[in-house]
Formats: structure tokens, C-alpha cells, sequence
């Protein structure tokens, strides 16, 4: 109830101030044009997608809520990876077996983890995209959210439209601007949008050969390595030393770190040890894949709820350490707050946005160990409040 009457007041505070800064939205569209014009984009073009757009106080309140953040690391992905996600994964893969078989020679990024990603993002396209993405994109570069990241990409939705000649209906999103199946913003569908069905153009919303040839086009040029796992659940042996992150496979193997699955660890390589719900829960090394799939989404509970779906849809097995009943992750806000903390005792920090890195997470254990508390590299409530970080 409290969350809907805050939307409430979100939508009626915004409504009332986008009418009184009416002139200062047709502004903004105004100082688009010459802008959009440079990049290619013509005055039809342009005309047509701003027809009667104005701000969405909803996109707004969007920006506010981030599934990632602020719930149990293990709530996440098993909310993800449900059983009836991994019911039509598995019906999908049979379906366009032969389809899989072409995208994985064209492309050496293997069916499983497509499919997650398309699981994951749209159900397998059971999701509908219902926002319109020139308002969604107009209102967020309006209020100069995350500027000029999505005003430039506005511009790049126009030039989509226009370059593969898309009716103006097709033209919807999330409520940030990611479009299709397997959702793209704007510039990545210029980057990595591909016309596999050889139909002319290139669809994300309903043909099934360009959205899966499109994100394995994705993950290749984003230097996928073919046969290496994501990561793995591991077994750390007792007494070791925390402060230990990186090594090499063979240097993991050495330290007495084990596969849980019973499976060896890769011959050549280097991986990142990683406590996402803290040492008391499920210990992972990450590879060189995991950091691609973040580059699809910024975040390690999407990335692992990803990488696990795709290993059960190949007959992988569930986690084999619990959950801990009593982790709770950080809220956006309060990320952020310790990315500035950090910042102000001398650490580099690349975004303030909440991201925590892996080099993020060996500072916090530098500053765990510090405090004498167990050096896991996860942020937790107790340690902003050790390090006197006030979050609201």
C-alpha cells in the first residue's frame, strides 16, 4: 500500500511540475534537433517519433527501483532460475535446435547461456515491451538522468527507426529504453543488432533467428571465451585466508580450493574468488565470462542468476551451499553511499551509481580486515555502520 500511494505522490509531484516546465520539455525537443540532424536523422523522422510525446512521470519512478538491489542474493536467483523458467529453456532449446546449432558456428557462444539471457530478460519473449521508448528515452535525457547517456541514445532510436525502416508501433521498450527480447538499448542494436533471418532488417521483437544471433553477436564482440564457464561454486577449505581474491586456476588448485560439482577446475586462466551473500553462503570463482556477462547487465545477482540458469538448462546441478537466512543486500543508495565513503578514504571508485566491482571488493576487504572483521569483500549493513556511513 505504501509503495503505491509513494507512486502516487511521485506521479502527481512530477505531473504538476512537468505542466508548469511545459515550455522547458518543448526546449528540450527543440535543442534536440539540430543534434539528431547532424547524426543522419531527418525531419520526418524526428517529427514522427516526438509526435505527442511528453515526460512519464512513471519512467520517473522507475528509476527508483532496481530488482538487483536491497533483496537476499539468494532470493534473487531462485526467483530467476524457477522451475518453470527452466521448463521452456529446455522447450526452447529443443524447438530451434537447428537454429542453435547455425548461431553457435557463426558465432562460438554456446545455446545454454543464450538462452538464459533470453529466459532471463523477456521469459523467452512472453514479456512484452509495453513503453514507448521515445517518451521513456525523451524523459529520462529531459531530466538529465545519467546525462547525456540516454538523450544520445534517444537520438539512436530515431536512426534505428529510420535505418531499418521500422514502423513507429515496433518502436517500444522497457521503461529505460531496452528493446526486444533480449533487450538492447539503442546503441548496443546499432553495435550488435545482426539480420540473421535474412529478411532485410534487423528484429528483436518476435523473429527468434535475429534475437539469438544478435546476442551471441553481443557476447562474442564483447570477448566471450568459448568453453569457459562462468564461474563455479567452490568449497574453500577451512582456515583460509580471505585476503586471497585472484589467482590462477592452478593457483586455486594449490590453495586447496575445490569444485563443488566434482568437476576440475579449467587448465589456463584466471579467477576471482567471490562471496556474494558473505562467507557464511555459497563461495564462487568468477572468469573472464562472468565480467562479459556483467557487461550485458552491471550486476553480480544478474550475472549469476544468468550463468546458473544456463548450467541447469546443460544438466547442472542447484547450488550446493545454502543461502544464509540472514543476508540482506544493499539497497542502490546505500551502495552508493559506500562507494563515496570509499572514495573519501583514497580508493579509486569508476562509477557512484552502486556497481561494486571486484577491486571494490578488495578494498572493503582491506577494510574489514582493518576493523577485524571477516575479510569476504562483501558490503553488509554492519560495515557502513563500522565505518560510520549514515544511509537514509
Amino acid at each position: 500500500m505504501r509503495a503505491r500511494l509513494a507512486l502516487a505522490f511521485v506521479l502527481v509531484c512530477f505531473a504538476a511540475s512537468a505542466q508548469a516546465r511545459a515550455p522547458s520539455f518543448a526546449a528540450f525537443v527543440q535543442e534536440l534537433w539540430p543534434d539528431a540532424q547532424a547524426k543522419g536523422v531527418t525531419r520526418a523522422t524526428f517529427d514522427l517519433a516526438m509526435r505527442g510525446v511528453t515526460p512519464d512521470a512513471r519512467v520517473i519512478a522507475a528509476t527508483k527501483r532496481q530488482p538487483e538491489y536491497g533483496k537476499p542474493f539468494g532470493d534473487y536467483v531462485n526467483g530467476m532460475v524457477s522451475a518453470d523458467r527452466l521448463t521452456r529453456g529446455r522447450q526452447k532449446i529443443k524447438q530451434w535446435s537447428a537454429l542453435f546449432d547455425k548461431v553457435e558456428r557463426g558465432f562460438a557462444v554456446d545455446r545454454f547461456v543464450l538462452t538464459a539471457l533470453w529466459g532471463i530478460e523477456s521469459d523467452y519473449g512472453a514479456e512484452k515491451d509495453r513503453w514507448d521508448v521515445f517518451r521513456s528515452l525523451a524523459t529520462l535525457g529531459y531530466v538529465r538522468y545519467r546525462h547525456p547517456y540516454f538523450r544520445n541514445e534517444l537520438i539512436v532510436a530515431m536512426k534505428i527507426m529510420q535505418d531499418d525502416r521500422l514502423p513507429r508501433e515496433k518502436m517500444v521498450s522497457s521503461w529505460a529504453g531496452a528493446m526486444g527480447e533480449t533487450q538492447f538499448m539503442p546503441s548496443n542494436f546499432v553495435d550488435f543488432a545482426v539480420d540473421f533471418s535474412g529478411d532485410g532488417r534487423r528484429d528483436l521483437w518476435g523473429n527468434v533467428p535475429d534475437i539469438l544471433a544478435s546476442t551471441a553477436n553481443y557476447l562474442q564482440k564483447s570477448n566471450w571465451r568459448p568453453g569457459l564457464p562462468w564461474g563455479f561454486e567452490v568449497v574453500v577449505p577451512p582456515g583460509f585466508d580471505f585476503m586471497q581474491s585472484r589467482a590462477d586456476f592452478a593457483q586455486w588448485q594449490s590453495l586447496g580450493l575445490r569444485r563443488a560439482d566434482g568437476k576440475p577446475l579449467p587448465r589456463a586462466g584466471l579467477g576471482y574468488l567471490f562471496f556474494p551473500a558473505g562467507a557464511k553462503g555459497p563461495a564462487f570463482i568468477a572468469t573472464e565470462n562472468f565480467a562479459v556477462l556483467k557487461e550485458y547487465n552491471n550486476s553480480d545477482a544478474y550475472a549469476v542468476a544468468v550463468g546458473h540458469l544456463a548450467d541447469r538448462l546443460n544438466g547442472g546441478a542447484p547450488f550446493k551451499a545454502a543461502w544464509p537466512a540472514d543476508d540482506r543486500q544493499l539497497s542502490r543508495d546505500a551502495r552508493i553511499a559506500l562507494q563515496k565513503k570509499l572514495a573519501a578514504l583514497g580508493y579509486k571508485v569508476n562509477d557512484f551509481e552502486g556497481h561494486i566491482d571486484f577491486d571494490l571488493r578488495d578494498n572493503i576487504r582491506t577494510e574489514q580486515n582493518k576493523l577485524g572483521m571477516p575479510p569476504d569483500g562483501n558490503p553488509t549493513a554492519a560495515l557502513l555502520a563500522r565505518l560510520g556511513v549514515k544511509t537514509r
